[in-house]
């Protein structure tokens, strides 16, 4: 029998991708290069044209809330592989090298923390342990969150950055869409908020499920937030996309979206929504009611929200 063998190189009408073999500090949009600890100053921002650099679920928990307050729970859990799946490599493999790469146990970090004092449920995503993908393990980590916020009258916060459904996993993994929906209405039906955050990328069946169910949707500058890529829908129907297709600021302008806040001042907005939403211990219940205050004018709620600001 004949052997068959296949070379595929590239053609001239097919550039190389103008980020291939691009150092991870250096920025994508300008090529502006930083050392590792400029880039850590500057909480990953490009200094010089603002673009938001990817980040690991732990250093996005530092960066987020109150120093020393996050206690994860739930860090043993990881994949069974029940499908036995193999492509080019077994899945266990995938997943040992990425365990390795990232320090995770998989592509979600969950626990209790607080932000400006205001306690929440925090369930935050890593796009560098396999792009972020959900799978079972994920799924199960963002229904320990809601359970935690549940158990503990407190706002649930998810950070997303995700490509989607973990393909290794099958129906396994296009399940979790369905359970981690189930997990946002028992949030709901607590009567507690459930704040959304999508990072670049949410895609796939992240914003097809919990990533876009929030109470309140933040979204980071320039995060890619659509089921399929750009080039994908492009390419699929035939039309020409604007260029922020999917992106947040395109998101906002079609309201599905409340704010795109630059990660500068991301703790800062959602400790004032944390205190909007969640009263702290201290302040009167239902046995000691507060004094009835002055009236503070129409806007006066947004004043005292913003620390003087608004109309």
């Amino acid at each position: 029998m004949a052997q068959i063998s296949v070379d595929i190189e590239r053609g001239p009408d097919e550039p190389a991708s103008p980020h291939q073999g691009r150092h991870p500090n250096t920025c994508p949009v300008c090529s502006s290069h930083y050392r590792d600890d400029e880039l850590v100053a500057a909480l990953r921002v490009c200094r010089q044209c603002g673009h938001h650099f990817r980040l690991p679920a732990r250093e996005r928990i530092a960066q987020l809330v109150d120093a020393g307050s996050f206690q994860e729970a739930a860090a043993d859990l990881r994949n069974a592989d029940p499908l036995a799946f193999v492509d080019r490599k077994p899945y266990t493999e995938r997943l040992t090298e990425a365990e390795l790469a990232t320090g995770l146990g998989d592509a979600m970090l969950v626990g209790t923390a607080s932000v400006g004092g205001r306690p929440c449920a925090l369930a935050v995503m890593d796009f560098f342990f396999m792009g972020g993908s959900m799978g079972s393990v994920v799924g199960e980590k963002f229904c320990v969150a809601a359970d935690l916020a549940v158990a503990r009258g407190v706002p649930l916060v998810a950070v997303a950055s995700s490509g989607g459904a973990r393909m290794q996993e099958n129906v396994l993994a296009l399940m979790q869409m369905a359970k981690t929906v189930m997990a946002v209405d028992q949030v709901r039906a607590a009567r507690l908020p459930f704040i959304s955050i999508c990072s670049d990328p949410t895609t796939g069946g992240v914003i097809a499920s919990f990533a876009a169910l929030g109470d309140v949707m933040i979204a980071e500058p320039g995060a890619l937030m659509s089921f399929a890529g750009p080039r994908v829908v492009q390419q699929t129907t035939g039309e020409t996309l604007p260029t922020d297709f999917g992106r947040a600021e395109s998101q906002l302008r079609l309201g599905h979206v409340d704010l795109v806040v630059p990660r500068a001042e991301l703790t800062a907005a959602l400790g004032r929504l944390l205190q909007l939403f969640a009263p702290s211990t201290d302040e009167p219940t239902a046995d000691a009611p507060a004094p009835v205050p002055p009236p503070a004018g129409p806007m006066g709620w947004l004043r005292r929200l913003f620390g003087g600001a608004g109309g």
